[in-house]
């Protein structure tokens, strides 16, 4: 995520949390009843973790005048609104160190990484364990990272290589994107005691910015380059992205005139499947839209606030006549913020972001992000087989798209309506294959617990 001289994914999505059905949002991380951390021991009474392969998530490819679209604008402006006049990109081999409190998890997570990147975006990246590396990826304490940046759960600088260089610098031009024509160095920083799923998700956003575009559209319905965080992990529209922007027909220092001269006829040879119809219109996001999002994310603002500024990002994204993604994160917002004050609000809210999303042919994950809010309503009104119907898509959205937390949250309703059903077999195969992906996507077993915790007592039964 883009902000001024360094890019960071954002905590809107990460962090955003209140009470009850708020907390059942599966891309976030619980709220654990103590600092977590990825080296605690999980009890012998969860089943072994599950985790995914490093395969490609596939999207549905859309027209390549649309994502040309795209690309100029996440490659020649930062999410402030500021342009920049020419791209920057490593020239040559790219080689990548971890450092700092790192888990075993979170070193196969970046092997699997630089695999897919090289695969299927042809990026000549690689691991090295020499001392010194074109990108350092330094995994230190969270709460490190937040008294330093609080408004990221992990970012990514220039011209760095280490936590104390980032400091020494942080106050200088140095860290500015904007300077740069060529990139040399850069330096990621995640949070090392995070559940393996937050630690994955920012290893993927950070590092995709590290060698690509720097900004992020909050339009795209198909990428991990938006601040909604929807995506958990790199797309094949992302790869698309990085592959043409780390290959050979591009370089460091060319502007936008230049690039947009050159992308249609690199899209059309590296993606054959987009070489049809025309660039649906789009308006840019309004900055003030932008910025009520931003103030109902935030959970430094009061309820009220945030509330109301939820209100009002819906308002301006119905008053602008958008569909899909802003229209659907809109409400999205305002019905998880309006559980406690008004529920039936809240569900309303809820069931307009999943009609803008289904209308929405490439917004397939944000259909299973909301799911999990409408189960939550079912389950505690009673309607088990209303739960079953939500969860049933949705779960095989959330595996396709690698999203342990979602999966596993999608799996703790499941198992609690089969059981109401009297399907005690089933609900016991759903509730082992949950804590085995919530090991995953929440860490530790305190977590996990907190979180089937919170799903059961949903239930009326």
């Amino acid at each position: 995520m883009a902000r001024g001289a360094f890019t960071y994914r954002g905590i809107g999505m990460k962090r955003f949390r209140s009470l009850a059905l708020t907390l059942l949002v599966a891309c976030s991380p619980i709220t654990p009843e103590e600092t977590p951390t990825r080296n605690e021991p999980i009890g012998d009474s969860l089943p072994p973790m599950r985790s995914f392969s490093a395969g490609p998530v596939l999207v549905q490819s859309r027209p390549n005048a649309e994502i040309a679209r795209d690309f100029l604008d996440l490659a020649f402006q930062m999410e402030s609104g500021r342009s920049l006049p020419v791209m920057s990109r490593f020239e040559g081999p790219i080689s990548v160190r971890l450092t700092g409190n790192v888990g075993p998890t979170m070193a196969d997570d970046l092997r699997d990484l630089l695999a897919r990147l090289q695969s299927e975006a042809g990026v000549d990246i690689f691991l090295t364990s020499a001392p010194t590396a074109r990108i350092t990826v330094q995994a230190i304490p969270k709460a490190t990272l937040s008294r330093s940046v609080p408004n990221a759960a992990c970012f990514v600088v220039p011209n760095v290589t280490s936590w104390d260089e980032f400091l020494a610098a942080r106050r200088s031009s140095t860290l500015d994107w904007a300077e740069l024509t060529v990139r040399d160095q850069a330096a990621i920083f995640v949070p090392s005691d995070v559940s393996p799923q937050e630690g994955r998700d920012c290893l993927h956003e950070e590092l995709a910015q590290a060698i690509g575009p720097l900004n992020d559209l909050y339009r795209l319905p198909d990428s991990v380059f938006n601040d909604d965080n929807m995506h958990a992990v790199l797309t094949s529209f992302d790869m698309l992205v990085l592959r043409a922007y780390n290959g050979p027909d591009l370089h460091s220092g060319m502007t936008r005139t230049q690039v947009a001269g050159l992308l249609p006829d690199i899209l059309s040879r590296l993606n054959p499947a987009g070489n049809y119809g025309q660039a649906r219109p789009v308006q840019p996001s309004t900055r003030t839209w932008i910025t009520q999002i931003e103030t109902a994310m935030s959970s430094g603002n009061s309820a009220l606030r945030r509330i109301a500024a939820a209100r009002q990002a819906l308002s301006i994204a119905q008053s602008e006549g958008w569909t899909g993604p802003r229209l659907g994160f809109s409400a999205f917002v305002l019905g998880r913020l309006q559980v406690q004050e008004d529920p039936m609000a809240a569900r309303a809210a809820l069931e307009l972001a999943q009609r803008a999303y289904l209308a929405d042919p490439y917004s397939e994950v944000q259909q299973a992000h909301v799911a999990v809010q409408l189960a939550a309503f079912s389950l505690s009104g009673g309607a088990n087989e209303r739960t079953l119907d939500e969860v049933a898509k949705a779960t095989a959205i959330a595996g396709k798209y690698k999203n342990a937390a979602l999966l596993s949250t999608l799996l703790m309703f499941r198992a609690e309506a089969e059981e109401n059903l009297g399907h005690a077999n089933d609900a016991a195969v759903a509730r082992l294959d949950s804590q085995a992906w919530a090991r995953y996507g929440f860490g530790s077993e305190r977590n996990v617990r907190s979180r089937e915790r919170e799903v059961a007592a949903l239930n009326p039964h």
